[in-house]
């Protein structure tokens, strides 16, 4: 990838969105790429982090392992996206481990340029607190949604966050920009595969979803005001 090319991905991405060309120039400069093959492990759980990472284009998923061995899905990040500052702003060991989830690029800043550019940019520093008090709502929904005793409560709960997170409003309802498994649902509910689609082709056969051919979800307004 170009200077250029770089130059113009860092533009679109939320954390530099407020910088000049100049500026987005000299960080392209300390910005490496690097590929992950589907289900390659990025980052493991409790290992000390020298990097923050951005999505070029593919899709990552958080997990974190339970005692028995389960692992549990915390969250999908995709192009665009990025993970590792918070290991590297307080100095502790990965909270969770990264997976590619798809083929994938990712370009990576190191600890060092990380600081450098948190310190010469305020307004780096501004976006991104932006977008750690985002997740930090996406997290507190997560608890309030596994809080939730009625299973398809649960899951309608998490199909709403996808909404706000990756939706696209059509006439027909909100588009869900993802594609993911009912084993994937599963995982981030704390629900089994099998209660998941149970729960799906209920709503399928009572037209609160549709399925589109891509595979993508499309949340109806029937869906959107069932209480």
């Amino acid at each position: 990838m170009s200077e250029n090319v770089k130059t113009i991905f860092l533009k679109n991405l939320k954390l530099f969105s407020s910088l000049t060309e100049y500026e987005l120039q000299q960080i392209s400069r300390r910005v490496i790429l690097k590929e992950f093959r589907k289900n390659e492990i990025i980052l493991y759980e409790q290992d000390f982090n020298q990097f923050m990472y951005i999505i070029v284009f593919g899709k990552v998923r958080v997990t974190q392992a339970t005692d028995d061995g389960k692992e549990i899905i915390l969250a999908f990040h995709e192009s665009e996206e990025s993970f590792g500052e918070i290991s590297l702003i307080d100095g502790q060991s990965s909270p969770a481990t990264v997976v590619a989830e798809d083929d994938s690029l990712i370009a990576i800043i190191s600890k060092k340029d990380f600081f450098s550019l948190i310190s010469e940019h305020s307004k780096i520093v501004h976006n991104l607190l932006q977008i750690l008090c985002a997740r930090l709502r996406v997290s507190w929904k997560q608890i309030q949604m596994l809080n939730l005793k009625d299973a398809e409560k649960r899951l309608k709960m998490l199909f709403l966050s996808f909404s706000y997170e990756s939706g696209n409003k059509t006439r027909e309802g909100i588009i869900l920009n993802m594609h993911i498994t009912h084993q994937s649902l599963a995982d981030m509910t704390g629900l089994s595969r099998e209660t998941v689609t149970r729960i799906i082709n209920k709503w399928k056969n009572g037209g609160e979803i549709t399925i589109l051919k891509n595979k993508s979800y499309l949340l109806t307004d029937q869906f959107l005001s069932m209480n």
